[in-house]
């Protein structure tokens, strides 16, 4: 009888090999044939698994990605301070599998720059992830005195760190060190906190 298949595991398998085709050589060096290299399976199996255009394959690899990247968010502190710390720091690809999804993420932005389809994708993640960094910093600053334009821009200092995270990670040969990034995240934080005086203190 012959063994069956998980079509799920089948599709995260191509997904794996994509990511690690973009990672060692570039995404435009992504194939079909390439694919089925690295997984062993036959065009044809993956034809049935995703049609017959290589843009669907690399659609749901995107997608893999960005659903890689939520389940990455840790377990919610009850402080807001180490809450947003924490988020800031476990987006930063600090492992080698991390590193490398990171750069297929990487190239896939470049290539929405350009790709309607992917744009869209892209723009409403990085939208949402935008979101929930301001509020999440609205939450650490309850207890100062900030106005709406200045959360705004310091939200937006916040996701330029993570953005330069992502970037500086993939032009690295290796991880970055988890210790590094949480004790550079930890001190921006406290200074954006510093810089507004606590409620009870304003006159």
């Amino acid at each position: 009888m012959p063994k069956k298949v998980d079509p799920d595991a089948r599709r995260e398998q191509v997904a794996d090999a994509v990511i690690n085709e973009i990672a060692t050589h570039g995404l435009r060096s992504v194939t079909l044939a390439r694919i089925a290299a690295h997984t062993g399976l036959a065009i044809g199996s993956i034809r049935h698994y995703f049609g017959n255009t290589l843009n669907e394959v690399m659609r749901f690899t995107l997608g893999v990605l960005i659903q890689r990247a939520v389940r990455r968010a840790p377990a919610t502190s009850s402080d807001a301070v180490a809450r947003i710390i924490d988020v800031i720091t476990v987006t930063a690809p600090t492992t080698e599998q991390e590193r490398r999804e990171n750069i297929a993420l990487v190239e896939y932005r470049v290539l929405a720059r350009t790709d309607s389809e992917l744009g869209a994708e892209i723009a409403a993640t990085t939208l949402a992830g935008a979101q929930v960094m301001r509020s999440l910093l609205r939450d650490a600053l309850a207890d100062r005195v900030i106005d709406q334009e200045s959360l705004h821009r310091e939200a937006l200092l916040l996701v330029t760190l993570i953005e330069g995270f992502s970037l500086s990670s993939a032009l690295l040969p290796a991880p970055l060190s988890e210790p590094d990034v949480r004790s550079v995240v930890t001190a921006t934080v406290h200074r954006v906190r510093d810089a507004y005086p606590l409620i009870e203190q304003a006159p």
